[in-house]
């Protein structure tokens, strides 16, 4: 298995306080050494390129983004005082080390075979077409299915999103596309307010909206029925995995109440199902959780999972 990480995803600051921060990284990589059953090759992520990038967001939508990057201090990309999707000196690079994360995984994962993890930042799934949002500004897992289409000539990929916040990102990026099937188990309503039974997209958008509150076990059963059946259905060559850990019950930013041990069930539900389907192809990218002893304990869960 091959978790790509970079440092320059370690200077990207959001400011005092907020949650999606450095740590978060450190948290995983800390608990990835810890980790002796299984070989685990970490690799650089690279920059990812503007045209690469631009299969998803428009040219001019990316540089107007790096073009209001600060030289010194942060500002946010929303309206005040609501902003927390911030923009600091050091965050042209994370952002590109983050997509060129997955763009390399779809590489190693077509060209060598090998399942892949990104341990990168800022996130990706709320990033919409030509919006940032949600502390994401590229939508990473959204660049990595259109290059799999793209490059490798891959026609029907399943982005699987287990973050306790939809990812309306994602959503918007292929509602129309029956090329791509996007599957969600979010608590809602939450931030950011989308992802309700009735948004289907042209028949391959599976949303999964879920009560708060509700434990491991109600959410496998819905998780089974709502989001792997529809999958199973669509067969798709590759699945991508967006990889949010904040429906934990210590998670601070919702009221899904998992365990780190559930997040080794659904991920092993996805990997089974990339047997059948996909000759094992998945690769997954980090997206939120927050809280950093849940975040360690069920990066381990996860991985484990991952590489069977």
């Amino acid at each position: 298995m091959i978790v790509y990480k970079h440092d320059d995803c370690l200077l990207k600051d959001n400011g005092f306080n907020h949650p999606e921060r450095k740590e978060r990284i450190n948290s995983i990589l800390e608990s990835i050494k810890e980790i002796k059953d299984f070989k685990i090759e970490l690799k650089e992520a690279p920059l990812a390129d503007i045209k690469t990038i631009s299969l998803v967001h428009p040219i001019n939508h990316i540089e107007k983004i790096f073009s209001n990057i600060p030289k010194n201090s942060l500002i946010g990309v929303e309206n005040e005082p609501y902003a927390d999707t911030m923009l600091c000196p050091n965050s042209k690079k994370a952002i590109l080390r983050s997509c060129g994360a997955g763009i390399a995984a779809v590489d190693d994962l077509m060209n060598k075979n090998e399942r892949v993890f990104c341990a990168i930042r800022p996130p990706g799934h709320h990033a919409e077409t030509t919006k940032a949002m949600g502390f994401c500004f590229v939508n990473n897992i959204a660049v990595a299915a259109r290059y799999l289409q793209n490059k490798h000539k891959v026609n029907k990929v399943a982005i699987i999103d287990f973050d306790v916040h939809h990812g309306n990102g994602t959503q918007e990026i292929f509602y129309n596309d029956e090329s791509v099937a996007y599957a969600s188990s979010h608590e809602f309503p939450l931030f950011p307010g989308t992802g309700s039974n009735e948004e289907t997209g042209v028949g391959n958008v599976f949303n999964a909206p879920l009560k708060s509150g509700i434990k491991g076990k109600e959410f496998l059963k819905i998780f089974d029925q709502k989001i792997l059946k529809s999958i199973d259905k669509f067969k798709p060559e590759v699945i991508l995995i967006s990889a949010g850990f904040d429906a934990h019950v210590r998670d601070p930013l919702a009221n899904i109440n998992l365990e780190s041990e559930d997040f080794y069930k659904i991920t092993k539900k996805i990997v089974d199902l990339g047997n059948i389907h996909s000759k094992g192809r998945v690769i997954s990218f980090l997206e939120g959780g927050y809280d950093l002893q849940a975040l360690s304990e069920s990066i381990k869960q996860h991985l484990l999972a991952l590489k069977n």
